[in-house]
């Protein structure tokens, strides 16, 4: 049976990791969002993350066999609607590399676990992913041109990827490469486990997305040679992982919005009741008050959705249909939350004065990342139809 409550076991971490955005992560938003690396900048993060750690709030949802706090799935996903409110939020408290630390746990060798495990969960290296490539529509992955040949003991990987985000800073990029030419489909791809001080690794960009550089790094492979061994899995089977990794990745991402989209609906209606125009509050107008109640009714349903979803995957299924839903109507309902947040504030709310411009852009790149809105839809619409057409029905968790 669903349940919207939050459990009682997991309240009182749930405000403690709130009180700690609201009163450590929120006053130097600003540092560590600032579009450059500095010395203030890595000071300001390394404090952060030791009080996140001293307070017992770090790496909350990482298993505890690699180091983390252990939460269960569900647990977990409750607390993640509440470090999504502040994107900085998810650096400080250790949530930031929990996909690609699962994906090392199950699939790496014993080498790159013990090169990269313990300090990625503990927050001392950084990660980084590379798959989409500027010459390939993302929507179809099995056009994907970067190659690795194998070569001896090594890998020579050759190709150009961009939004490998964080490689300015990653000690690694986990790169889908085409290893098997002649096999059609997904099976032609696999991971590998690429340093980023590797000789031919070259980045030749940060590229600058919607007027601001956000870390999303076009980076060339050069005749990038690779030791075997630093294949993630088996080799083909680099599509597997990715589903392994997006299908939870995808509901953390919504909780994620989920959270965002709860920021931006408080600081509308603080604005609403505290802006006065023609003589009563904003508030006080027909207009506003739509505004307020389209994004309460879109947020509680996005919320419900998506904690379907999460059950499902916590109960052992892949939650295909339910996932497509929430990627699509999530997207959409924090575009639409922060969108009429903005609008209420004024010139106020397109500014940097409050977090709406940043998160704003950021809510943008939501219906492309982790596929695109179209591709959710035709495959969801495919899949519910596929059950009708098999004599079933989508019974839309009643039964």
């Amino acid at each position: 049976m669903l349940n919207l409550s939050i459990p009682a076991h997991i309240e009182p971490l749930r405000k403690q990791v709130l009180d700690f955005i609201e009163n450590e992560v929120y006053p130097v938003e600003d540092i560590l969002l600032e579009n450059k690396v500095d010395e203030r900048r890595g000071e300001t993060l390394s404090d952060l993350m030791q009080k996140a750690k001293d307070q017992g709030l770090w790496a909350l949802g990482h298993p505890k066999e690699i180091g983390g706090g252990g939460l269960p799935f569900m647990d977990y996903v409750f607390i993640n609607e509440v470090v999504g409110r502040s994107e900085a939020a998810t650096v400080a408290l250790g949530t930031h590399s929990l996909q690609d630390s699962i994906m090392l746990h199950r699939y790496a060798s014993d080498e790159w676990r013990e090169k990269y495990l313990k300090p990625l969960v503990d927050g001392e290296v950084f990660p980084s992913f590379g798959m989409t490539e500027p010459e390939v529509a993302g929507s179809d992955p099995t056009k994907l041109q970067t190659s690795a040949v194998l070569d001896g003991d090594d890998w020579v990987i050759n190709g150009r990827k961009w939004f490998t985000s964080g490689a300015g800073t990653a000690a690694y990029t986990t790169a889908m490469v085409r290893t098997e030419p002649d096999a059609p489909d997904h099976s032609a791809f696999s991971m590998i486990v690429v340093p980023t001080d590797t000789e031919g690794y070259n980045i030749i960009r940060d590229v600058k997305v919607m007027g601001a550089y956000d870390g999303h790094y076009e980076v060339v492979y050069d005749n990038v040679r690779i030791p075997k061994n630093n294949l993630l899995g088996p080799r083909g089977q680099g599509f597997k992982i990715a589903q392994d990794r997006l299908g939870p990745g995808r509901i953390f991402h919504c909780m994620r919005w989920l959270g965002q989209a709860q920021r931006a609906f408080d600081l509308m209606c603080q604005r609403a009741n505290g802006r006065v125009a023609f003589g009563k509050t904003l508030g006080e107008h027909q207009q506003i008050q739509k505004f307020i109640f389209d994004t309460a009714a879109e947020i509680q349903a996005s919320r419900l959705l998506t904690l379907h979803a999460a059950q499902k995957i916590d109960q052992g299924d892949e939650a295909r249909i339910e996932i497509g839903l929430i990627k699509v109507y999530g997207a959409s309902m924090l575009h639409n939350a922060i969108d009429r947040a903005i609008q209420v504030h004024g010139a106020l709310g397109v500014t940097e004065d409050t977090p709406l411009e940043r998160m704003y852009r950021h809510a943008r790149f939501a219906r492309i990342y982790d596929g695109a809105d179209e591709v959710h839809v035709m495959t969801t619409g495919r899949r519910i139809l596929r059950q009708y057409a098999d004599g079933g029905t989508f019974d839309f968790g009643l039964r």
